[in-house]
């Protein structure tokens, strides 16, 4: 008998491993959001315009906004939302390991990241550009990036990116976060920041005086909401959900509020696919 039991745990635990995580109908995140009332959504704490924790425990940006409305069309009160803080190196042990429902964090789609997560949207297409002091008019674009000191955060892609593509000499320089990016070009420490350009535009927003967007994109990065693998139902509501914030108008509304300031373009709203 209990060979015979060590023999079932056994192949429950191989049925777990081959299915890749992927949730049941019953365990979609619509399904939680209903029964509970309450969804816990992993966002950046730190991109200004995007998704930032003000001094006084607030959440305001693009991206808290988009989270909110989602919520919202899934039966979830805004206050009722537990903000998690993610970041690009966490955000695929967040949604796997059920530390968050969803995440709404600048988080492009790739190829890659669908073998693991799933997505719903894009709910806003950007390109990635460079961040760069006023007083550096010769770094014009990737290019011009040869021995100059680069800088991006730990497990983003961005960076590497820039050495593949354009730049093989480029030294590359990882920061758990953009702020300290942004601190260490402010010091002189580094020539450059990378990342999507819309990101970047909020620090330029904070710093008008001393920082560009060099304004040359080399890439098209469209952020989808995550969830984990699997959950059609999720995708669908969620899909649903960003085009009526698009259709209705709060979409524009609120980047013209959280992103406008800064100078960056607005851009048209994406085509939404669910993923």
């Amino acid at each position: 008998m209990r060979a015979r039991a060590l023999l079932v745990a056994a192949l429950l635990l191989v049925t777990a491993a081959c299915s890749g995580g992927k949730v049941s109908p019953g365990d979609s995140v619509v399904v939680r959001a209903q029964d509970g009332n309450q969804l816990t959504i992993g966002i950046r704490f730190d991109q200004p315009g995007l998704a930032l924790r003000t001094v006084d425990g607030r959440f305001v940006g693009f991206d808290v906004d988009v989270a909110k409305f989602v919520a919202g069309e899934l039966g979830v009160d805004p206050a009722h939302i537990t903000w998690h803080e993610t970041t690009s190196a966490t955000r695929e042990t967040d949604l796997t390991s059920g530390a968050v429902d969803l995440i709404v964090a600048t988080y492009s789609i790739t190829d890659k990241r669908k073998q693991v997560v799933s997505f719903a949207g894009p709910y806003f297409e950007t390109g990635q550009d460079l961040l760069v002091r006023l007083t550096s008019p010769d770094i014009t674009g990737p290019e011009t990036l040869n021995t100059r000191r680069l800088c991006s955060v730990t497990g983003s892609t961005p960076a590497q990116q820039v050495r593949d593509r354009f730049a093989q000499a480029v030294q590359l320089v990882e920061y758990p976060r953009y702020p300290d990016c942004v601190t260490a070009l402010l010091a002189g420490q580094i020539d450059a920041v990378t990342t999507d350009a819309v990101i970047l535009a909020g620090y330029v927003a904070q710093n008008p005086e001393l920082l560009k967007v060099v304004g040359k994109p080399f890439s098209t990065e469209r952020y989808g909401v995550g969830l984990r693998k699997g959950d059609t139902q999720g995708q669908a509501a969620i899909a649903k959900a960003i085009q009526k914030m698009i259709s209705g108008g709060a979409w524009k509304d609120s980047l013209n509020r959280n992103i406008g300031p800064s100078g960056y373009p607005i851009p048209a709203p994406p085509r939404v696919t669910e993923q």
